[in-house]
């Protein structure tokens, strides 16, 4: 059975009082519509998107992405919309209608309706609300489903029914071709409602199947930052109540926020309050993540702590490791097993070795620091000429003093010394101690300048 998704991505979006596209607003960092698109190729599914006036930026935001995109010229309807991708669609293949603007739609969900369909029937997927406002209502005779009615089209005891439209479903392309070419638009919108295939369907005798999602936050549609901001936080919640589960100690499941994937690769792992984990993160067993983070595509191994107000971006943290608090650790960066990296310390492109401390007020640039490495506080590897990025490297059981410059490419032997204040442009020999530094002098009888 093959499958092609037709996602409805054309809405304009205007209650969201923005010059970005609907769909491109994102969940938990991801815009929309690439969660709907991602969750579809699950199904190893073809996919089409339609796409409104001005939807240049939303092609460019999925280019990475293998979709076939179709524009929808005038915004006449949900119906007209897949009129523009039906041709898109063979008659014994599988159509199945999406939507760009409801992202948080499960694969699994979506398995179980493809499975209930045959080439005699129509899946459609249901949900029953308490407030049911703003839905299509699913309109039964003795529990057959025999249309769906618009809200602005239902009398009062239509709009009763509980039990609404998603808009999603699945069907055979040839049937659903027949059906949007015999569409009308005589209603209260002058539209093409997709929806009027249902009614098509029940006439002829068509099998309706009905399936629910999981919960109903599946199939809640965005168009207002105050549904963007209900769906973020159900989505945010999800994952911390999957953390718990799995073990992990949360300060505040309320204050946290996962953008990507989180791994948690062994136990007593524990996440302190405001946290925020974005691309790929992998968290060994035993660590500890202090308030007020920012984690992106980084793995940090076991017994590691992570303090207070620092940022980690596309790094590789060692065991027993100590970082922090206020400390940026920029890509390229390796910490090896028990380096330690203090307050105010920014690391960029460098490996550190085995058990080195780089403690406070140090930049290091485009460095190697070999094992037992003491680099004193105020250092800076002074690694860019204005045109080129230069290397330094610091051995094994180098000792760097206080305030030092460190002006690449230099290399700093093994043992050696550099004693502090000392601005070094030249390699240093291992094992000696090397100091520049101008001869201190006093000035008898020196006054101090006053205000005239």
């Amino acid at each position: 059975m093959k499958i092609k998704t037709i996602i409805l991505a054309a809405g304009q979006g205007t209650r969201m009082k923005s010059q970005k596209a609907k769909v491109l607003h994102k969940i938990a960092g991801k815009s929309m519509l690439r969660r709907v698109v991602e969750t579809s190729q699950e199904l190893q599914s073809e996919i089409i998107v339609v796409y409104g006036r001005g939807g240049e930026q939303v092609k460019q935001s999925l280019a990475d992405l293998p979709i076939k995109w179709v524009q929808q010229e005038e915004p006449l309807g949900t119906g007209h919309a897949v009129q523009q991708a039906i041709s898109q669609v063979s008659q014994d293949e599988v159509a199945l209608i999406l939507y760009g603007d409801v992202p948080l739609i499960r694969s699994e969900t979506l398995g179980k309706i493809i499975e209930g369909l045959s080439d005699e029937s129509l899946s459609l997927l249901t949900v029953k609300l308490r407030d049911p406002t703003g839905y299509g209502r699913i309109k039964r005779t003795d529990g057959v489903v025999e249309k769906i009615v618009e809200q602005k089209d239902a009398n009062e005891t239509e709009l009763a029914i509980n039990e609404v439209n998603t808009g999603i479903m699945a069907v055979n392309g040839g049937a659903l071709a027949t059906w949007l070419s015999a569409l009308k638009n005589n209603n209260s919108q002058n539209e093409y409602y997709l929806t009027d295939v249902i009614e098509m369907a029940a006439k002829q005798g068509v099998p309706i199947n009905t399936f629910h999602p999981h919960d109903a936050f599946e199939v809640e549609g965005v168009n207002s930052k105050q549904q963007l901001h209900a769906l973020e936080r159900h989505y945010q919640m999800q994952q911390a109540e999957s953390l718990m589960a799995a073990g992990v100690t949360l300060a505040d499941k309320n204050r946290i926020d996962i953008r990507g994937d989180l791994n948690i690769t062994g136990g007593d792992v524990f996440i302190d309050v405001n946290n925020v984990f974005e691309g790929s993160v992998s968290l060994g067993e035993g660590v500890e993540v202090g308030p007020n983070c920012v984690i992106k595509d980084a793995t940090v191994g076991a017994n590691t702590v992570i303090k207070a107000n620092s940022v980690l971006e596309d790094c590789t943290i060692g065991s027993n490791v100590s970082v922090g608090p206020f400390a940026r650790i920029r890509p390229g960066t390796v910490l090896e097993n028990s380096a330690r990296v203090g307050n105010f310390v920014e690391i960029k492109k460098t490996t550190v070795g085995e058990g080195s401390k780089v403690s406070h007020l140090s930049y290091i640039g485009d460095a190697e620091v070999g094992k037992g490495v003491n680099i004193g506080a105020g250092t800076i590897t002074c690694n860019y000429d204005g045109i080129n990025k230069l290397k330094t490297i610091i051995e094994d059981g180098a000792f760097i003093g206080s305030g030092t410059q460190l002006v690449a490419p230099v290399t700093i032997g093994a043992g050696a010394t550099i004693g502090a204040g000392t601005t070094l442009s030249k390699d240093a020999p291992k094992d000696t101690l090397t100091v520049t530094r101008a001869k201190q002098i006093t000035l008898e009888g020196w006054k101090k300048p006053t205000k005239e």
